[in-house]
């Protein structure tokens, strides 16, 4: 093994110790990891991917590591990690047997584990042998699920949805671009397919930096769920709108870019660094303001507030598989906490007769449909403005019975699927 393919997997066994024992963001600890920026782009885009696949597919790798072991029980929690990395490469990422089974030694004895050293290679080349044909009958969707996440959406969506949702993960989701105007010309040079809004849709993969247009700031990268709240305000040209919980700034580059006068308002000066730098490479302006958005009051009120709620992000597991690993039934109680505070003092940043866009990328309903059942309940100022499916660009199934986006992945297969989103609309009435 060279002593780059050593390395790399070395990182990718450090990121999944990050993540698994620590609970660390994947994207925060790969950033963090000193030894990838020494790595060339092909490795570190293999170190992501395969980290990647084994937080995706944790529960059926599991098994098949538990189904290949003489004897019961799991081994230390660095030999698991290495069987780990060695079963995704084997079952899911198609590399040949010898090399997978190879590294994994290798990394083994890099690591302490000599020890163990015969033990992987007998357990992963009965994975090579015999994994492919096991995955196969395995229920994918339900063994990379955790219990709690499970048992919450099927009560929520029903055992079908729940089915469409945890398919739906097993895959990486492809790569949605907003562009500030004349989506046809850039769809051809960019080789994608124009969605019902106006986004585009490329296949995932590949460096984005490099794609047509990214450098002189004709598009950012959005998921085509992530850009509909921005759209439902109506005509914003001249107005003023505080854009709440703004980072990384894609919604803020919308509100820019439809005419708005934009406060772009987040309480972590690390993360509005980004949305300057997002904001600077599209030459889109907005004030930009580090505070707590739950206590901030500025000198008058908006036309019109977005409120993007820090959430679970249950709704971006294709994207951030991690999530599955990550997140507890406890977060999602203190998340929903945070929500409503949030959202009560929204309510008076805006003007009477001016509108509130609440949203969150879960799919849990306490962060959503629950939230705006509470602000309606207790605050008369506020009602719900129902969403038009023309507004959507026709997606009516994406609107539930409320007049609320909801979306779930699952849905839109024929256009390769959508993330997890809640979106209301409200209006204030009065002072």
């Amino acid at each position: 093994m060279s002593e780059a393919s050593l390395a790399a997997r070395a990182a990718a066994l450090d990121l999944l110790r990050d993540v698994l024992r620590k609970s660390i963001p994947f994207d925060d600890a790969f950033d963090a990891h000193p030894d990838l920026r020494g790595l060339d782009p092909r490795d570190r885009g293999f170190v992501r991917m395969l980290v990647a696949t084994v937080l995706r597919r944790l529960g059926q790798i599991d098994e098949l590591i538990q189904g290949s072991l003489s004897k019961p029980g799991l081994p230390k929690a660095t030999v698991h990690d290495i069987l780990r990395l060695g079963a995704a490469q084997l079952v899911f990422l198609g590399t040949p047997a010898h090399a997978a089974v190879d590294t994994a030694v290798e990394l083994a004895a890099a690591r302490g584990a000599e020890p163990y050293k015969g033990l992987i290679n007998a357990v992963l080349r009965r994975i090579g042998r015999e994994g492919a044909e096991l995955a196969a009958k395995q229920d994918a969707g339900r063994l990379n699920t955790p219990d709690w996440l499970w048992l919450a959406w099927r009560q929520a969506y029903g055992m079908g949805r729940t089915r469409g949702i945890v398919e739906a993960h097993l895959h990486e989701a492809p790569l949605d671009i907003t562009v500030k105007h004349d989506p046809a010309t850039w769809a051809e040079r960019l080789e994608a397919t124009v969605l019902p809004t106006g986004s585009l849709r490329r296949p995932p993969g590949g460096s984005v930096t490099e794609l047509p247009g990214f450098a002189e700031g004709a598009w950012w990268v959005q998921d085509l769920a992530a850009s509909l709240p921005a759209k439902l305000f109506g005509d914003l040209s001249g107005k003023r709108v505080y854009d709440l919980c703004a980072a990384p700034g894609g919604k803020t580059a919308q509100l820019v870019a439809q005419g708005a006068e934009v406060v772009a308002v987040d309480r972590s000066a690390k993360r509005l660094e980004r949305v300057r730098e997002n904001l600077g490479r599209l030459d889109l302006p907005a004030e930009i303001l580090a505070a707590d958005v739950a206590t901030w009051t500025p000198d008058q009120p908006a036309d019109a507030v977005l409120l993007d709620a820090p959430c679970s992000a249950t709704g971006a597991i294709r994207r951030h598989p991690d999530i599955l690993r990550v997140k507890t039934p406890e977060d999602i109680a203190k998340l929903a906490r945070a929500q409503n505070r949030l959202l009560a003092h929204a309510v008076d940043l805006v003007k009477p007769g001016g509108l509130l866009v609440y949203c969150t990328c879960s799919i849990q309903p306490e962060e959503g449909e629950a939230q705006v059942d509470r602000i309606l309940t207790r605050d008369d100022r506020v009602e719900r403005v129902p969403i038009e499916p023309g507004e959507l660009g026709g997606m009516a199934d994406l609107i539930n019975e409320r007049g609320e986006v909801r979306s779930l992945p699952g849905m839109l297969p024929d256009l390769g699927g959508i993330d997890g989103f809640f979106v209301a609309r409200l209006r204030r009435l009065h002072e």
